[in-house]
């Protein structure tokens, strides 16, 4: 390991409980090379361990002088080629640590943070590294497909070690028998980026927040591999944290980095899982306007798949996506009007919206010009159960949708073909839809309409008709004073059978 002296005088990085310790050994006049157990000493930050591991050389570090290590293709050769693939917990040094201090009334050490050793091991590549083999540093050089290759080995040597110490790291992912003894396996570059991220995000330091978001949000943006890599539970539980901010740029950069992650179809269900959307939804209903665009883009995303959009009404999206229709923002009116559409394909979201007042609404908005077309998708799903067309009917949209189609006034095809739609679900409606379609002068309008559309709407068209005067035909043939005859004859048949019981 070198001399005790040449380790005390080469001190690129010192914790605050290293500074402390220094101070308190002045004091009592000990010269720290012989005091302070030189196992102790990280070799390369040179101060106390907080978190101890040992690599497969043999060799203890602290952990994350390795992973900066890795992090910049470095690694120290001590006793040969050191090898990162697997690190362990010093647990037996650590606690011989503690054990030290508290004999000599020295408070514990903490961990270097992952940046202060990129730092000092940035500093060793750009300067001559005084001292024997053990604290000699060396460069590694990686092959470019070894950076895009996380599962690549590297070649063994005469002697069964690897030659090349591995330069990737991931998160523990397995452990030994006894629970004392965790292995890491370094395989993985995303590891290092989401260890990064995560400590940017876990600070106290606004800045470092600022900056962990700003970075998720602009590694997210483009790249789907990175939107996969990076969906992980901690990283979610960090953007949750961290959505409710009052600080506008931790707020927005939050909330968009979600809606990247949305992006992916794998993600979606683990996002809802991970307990995000309730405070989406806070965001939805009260926070800044740029926030709630991209709330509203989140929940639109995640009500993609099937397997959320139960999940997203019971957790109360529905009344800030109705409320947001209103939106001075257009991006957020539309988008969470999508999602609404996504969202009443589930009948259990539908009765909901209904008890709502969102046919009153959608009517409203439909009747205004107001995104009409998007406006009519969303009928169209409440046309399709019968509470949805109790409402419509209840609401005026038997007269709305008539005026609609007489004037023919669509923004696009789609839009009057959604209007059909909409009108052929309400058919369905029984001899109430017929009354008031007759009353609208519906027959009139659909027969000026029927052949000047797609084979699509003009089948809806014809459709509509055959049902209006198919139940007329079937008025005319019932004789209904002798059917209410009857009634009554059968209703006192069984009361007399009734009563003779």
């Amino acid at each position: 390991m070198g001399s005790g002296k040449q380790r005390w005088k080469i001190s690129f990085y010192k914790s605050p409980s290293t500074l402390h310790l220094q101070k308190k050994l002045a004091e009592a006049q000990i010269q720290p090379p012989f005091s302070v157990p030189v196992e102790f000493l990280c070799p390369i930050s040179n101060s106390l361990m907080a978190d101890p591991v040992i690599v497969s050389s043999g060799h203890t570090f602290e952990r994350n002088c390795v992973h900066a290590c890795v992090s910049l293709s470095f690694a120290p050769t001590l006793a040969g080629a050191a090898d990162f693939s697997i690190i362990i917990p010093n647990l037996a040094l650590k606690s011989a640590i503690l054990s030290w201090c508290h004999l000599h009334r020295i408070d514990p050490p903490k961990p270097i943070d992952f940046y202060s050793a990129q730092k000092l091991l940035r500093t060793l590549m750009n300067s001559e590294y005084g001292g024997n083999g053990n604290q000699s540093i060396r460069s590694i050089r990686v092959a470019d497909e070894l950076s895009r290759t996380p599962s690549v080995v590297s070649a063994a040597s005469s002697d069964g070690r690897p030659s090349t110490p591995l330069p990737f790291a991931t998160r523990p992912s397995c452990y030994s028998s006894s629970s004392s003894c965790e292995n890491e396996i370094l395989t993985n570059p995303s590891f290092l980026e989401e260890e990064e991220l995560m400590l940017k995000l876990k600070s106290s330091r606004l800045s470092d927040l600022e900056e962990g978001l700003a970075s998720l949000r602009k590694l997210t943006r483009t790249r789907e591999d990175t939107r996969l890599h990076l969906c992980t539970p901690r990283l979610l539980s960090a953007i949750k944290s961290l959505i409710p901010s009052k600080h506008v740029a931790l707020q927005v950069n939050a909330v968009a980095a979600l809606v990247n992650l949305s992006l992916e179809k794998r993600n979606k269900l683990k996002i809802v899982r991970s307990g995000i959307v309730p405070p989406l939804i806070d965001v939805l209903r009260g926070g800044i306007s740029e926030s709630q665009e991209h709330a509203a883009g989140a929940l639109f995303s995640l009500s993609l798949d099937d397997q959320n959009k139960t999940a997203i009404g019971v957790l109360g999206a529905l009344p800030p996506l109705l409320h947001a229709l209103r939106s001075a923002s257009e991006r957020t009116r539309h988008d969470s009007a999508l999602a609404l559409y996504h969202l009443s394909l589930v009948q259990s979201n539908r009765v909901k919206m209904i008890k709502l007042g969102s046919v009153q609404i959608l009517l409203g908005m439909v009747q205004s010009g107001h995104m009409t077309g998007r406006v009519m998708l969303v009928l169209c799903n409440l046309a399709a159960s019968v509470e949805g067309r109790a409402s419509m009917l209840d609401g005026g949209a038997v007269d709305c949708l008539v005026s609609l189609l007489s004037r023919d006034e669509f923004d696009s095809v789609a839009t009057r073909d959604s209007c059909l739609a909409v009108f052929y679900g309400l058919s369905n409606g029984g001899l109430r839809f017929k009354g008031l379609a007759k009353e609208a002068g519906a027959e009139k309008v659909l027969e000026k309409l029927d052949g000047r559309g797609s084979d699509w709407a003009n089948g809806k068209v014809r459709r509509i008709l055959e049902t209006m005067r198919k139940r007329e035909e079937e008025d005319e043939e019932i004789d209904w004073e002798e059917l209410l005859n009857s009634e009554e004859d059968a209703s006192r048949t069984r009361s007399q059978i009734k009563d003779s019981n």
